[in-house]
């Protein structure tokens, strides 16, 4: 099943539901599905990696906006965001645990024998292949650059 259709028969639910925070989340989704189709030069359909990288990039503007209004002391806009970041992350793949990101990464400098970080961008460009859609980049760079120092 297209993440369209998941999209659409759970915003029935949450219609059915009276559940406006997660009807907000996925009519956001939809809307960036759209967005997506209706690019120049995009195919009718959307690829499983563009899905993820969309929703991905959803989960990250809502978590950044909740960190603002947090450290403006907003938390009644804060929880909002975050209650639709737990409803967009339904729709991702599971995502890695910090150590299992730091174990993929170690790897990944040992077999190339990258050192320094002169080599952060060669180290970030085969993690960042090798995690798509399972962490997001913040997290690659945090603990590419403690493994590199």
């Amino acid at each position: 099943m297209s993440l369209e259709t998941q999209i659409m028969d759970e915003m029935k639910n949450a219609m059915r539901a009276k559940d406006t925070v997660a009807l907000e989340a996925l009519r956001a989704i939809k809307s960036g599905i759209i967005l997506a189709k209706t690019e120049a030069g995009a195919s009718e359909t959307l690829s499983s990696e563009d899905e993820i990288k969309l929703l991905q990039r959803l989960v990250k503007q809502r978590k950044d906006s909740a960190n603002i209004y947090t450290e403006q002391n907003r938390a009644d806009l804060a929880e909002p965001e975050l209650a639709q970041v737990a409803v967009i992350e339904k729709f991702l793949p599971a995502q890695l645990s910090e150590a299992e990101v730091e174990a993929i990464v170690s790897k990944i400098i040992t077999e190339g024998g990258f050192s320094g970080m002169a080599s952060m961008g060669q180290v970030m460009g085969k993690a960042s292949a090798a995690l798509a859609g399972k962490t997001d980049g913040k997290t690659v760079s945090t603990i590419v650059k403690k493994l590199l120092t």
